[in-house]
């Protein structure tokens, strides 16, 4: 009876430990919209630029009127400070310019955390981004937004500045 309470036992073991084993996630985020206003000759399409002349609603258009199309945060945060909100408000005006113009919002966050941390804080980021310019009269149905966490660092460096320009949340107008 001893010798089956203790293979008993130890399948039990078996069991609880591996139930506890991490999944990997089935899919990753998507791969990031190229906001360089660089000719892709398979999508025949060219983010704003003809000829060297940059077209009015595009992305390039967008990047160029506004003070910026990133918002950055602090540590473990996403609310939109002044900084911010001036940045924003610019963007919202453009964005009035151009009412049949949609635009994604990318969240963003620093490489330190864990995946799933970084990426419901980017969604956050996002979210809050979108909430604001929904605010400053922005119709919601035009705008989407997508998290990649800390999958898509815009700096590659592992000391505080690196981390603060990678905690971000970016606006891409869709071409």
């Amino acid at each position: 009876m001893s010798k089956l309470s203790n293979i008993l036992l130890a399948c039990t073991a078996l069991i609880a430990v591996s139930g506890c084993a991490k999944k990997r996630p089935a899919v990753l985020p998507p791969a990031p919209v190229d906001n360089s206003g660089s000719v892709d000759p398979n999508a025949g399409m060219n983010n704003g630029n003809v000829g060297g002349a940059i077209v009015p609603g595009s992305d390039a258009d967008f990047q160029r009127s506004v003070s910026s199309n990133t918002v950055n945060f602090a540590l473990d945060m996403y609310d939109i400070d002044p900084t911010a909100r001036a940045i924003l408000d610019s963007q919202a005006q453009w964005l009035a310019k151009f009412p049949n113009q949609r635009i994604t919002i990318e969240g963003h966050a620093d490489e330190r955390g864990t995946r799933e941390y970084n990426l419901a804080l980017g969604d956050r980021r996002a979210n809050a981004t979108k909430n604001y310019l929904a605010a400053r009269g922005v119709s919601s149905s035009r705008m989407t937004t997508i998290s990649y966490g800390k999958e898509r660092p815009v700096a590659m460096g592992s000391d505080d500045q690196s981390w603060a320009a990678n905690r971000r949340a970016v606006t891409v107008v869709l071409n």
